[in-house]
C-alpha cells in the first residue's frame, strides 16, 4: 500500500503527517451590492453609461483577472489542528470586535 501524497498547510505550510488530523476548507468571495443607482434614465441612457463603463474597463490598467478576483474568488485546501484555531476565531468573531480596516 503506498502512503498518501504529503499535504502541506495552506496557511503555515508546514507539512502534514498523512496519520495528522488536517482540516479542509472551501472559501468563496462574491461581489455583491444591494442598491444599484436606479436614476430616472431612459434605456438609451443605460446603453450609454454601459458603453462608456465597457470603455474605462478597456482603457483602464487592470488586466481582466484582477477585475474578475474583484467580482469572484475562490480557494480550497487544507490547514493544521493549530491554524484552524485561528482562521475559526478570525471568521467567529462577533461584529463588535475592531477590525484592521
Amino acid at each position: 500500500m503506498t502512503e498518501p501524497r504529503p499535504r502541506h498547510c495552506a496557511t503555515c505550510g508546514r507539512a502534514l503527517n498523512p496519520r495528522e488530523v488536517y482540516y479542509r476548507f472551501n472559501l468563496v468571495l462574491e461581489g455583491e451590492q444591494d442598491v444599484l443607482d436606479s436614476g430616472d434614465e431612459a434605456e438609451d441612457g443605460d446603453r450609454d453609461a454601459l458603453a462608456e463603463l465597457v470603455q474605462r474597463l478597456e482603457d483602464g490598467p487592470e488586466d481582466a483577472s484582477e477585475l474578475e478576483d474583484q467580482v469572484h474568488w475562490e480557494r480550497a485546501g487544507v490547514v493544521c489542528s493549530a491554524c484552524r484555531i485561528v482562521v475559526v476565531r478570525m471568521l467567529d468573531e462577533g461584529a463588535a470586535t475592531p477590525r484592521p480596516h
